[in-house]
């Protein structure tokens, strides 16, 4: 099993930036990648982006490239998603997503990013 515990959520005014961490325990060994969803109001829950275990290659919804970057820190277990040029239509509960080398996925509990002035 893994553990991921996001934090780093908030309010912020448009145009704004937040930076969200996401610390995995448990069986870190069997992690392929690791990614962050967003579910807004009444929405379904959309792929943000996602980086491979040796963080070389990683993707993004075409909504936040050029805005969002998502790296990671091994060494802590980390994954991190900077959020910069931040809009209202970015406001949503964002959830860290590790899926292993065997398909399964597993989740976080989500952190609430909200952008209004």
């Amino acid at each position: 099993q893994v553990q991921l515990v996001e934090s780093g959520g908030g309010l912020v005014q448009p145009g704004g930036s937040l930076r969200l961490s996401c610390a995995a325990s448990g069986s870190i060994f069997s992690i392929y990648h690791m990614g962050w969803y967003r579910q807004a109001p009444g929405k379904q829950r959309e792929l943000v982006a996602t980086i491979t275990t040796s963080g070389v290659t990683t993707t993004y919804a075409d909504s936040v490239k050029g805005r969002f970057t998502i790296s990671r820190d091994n060494a802590k277990n980390t994954v991190y998603l900077q959020m910069n040029s931040l809009k209202p239509e970015d406001t949503a509960v964002y959830y860290c997503n590790a899926v292993s080398r065997t398909g399964d996925y597993f989740w976080g509990q989500g952190t609430q990013v909200t952008v209004s002035s």
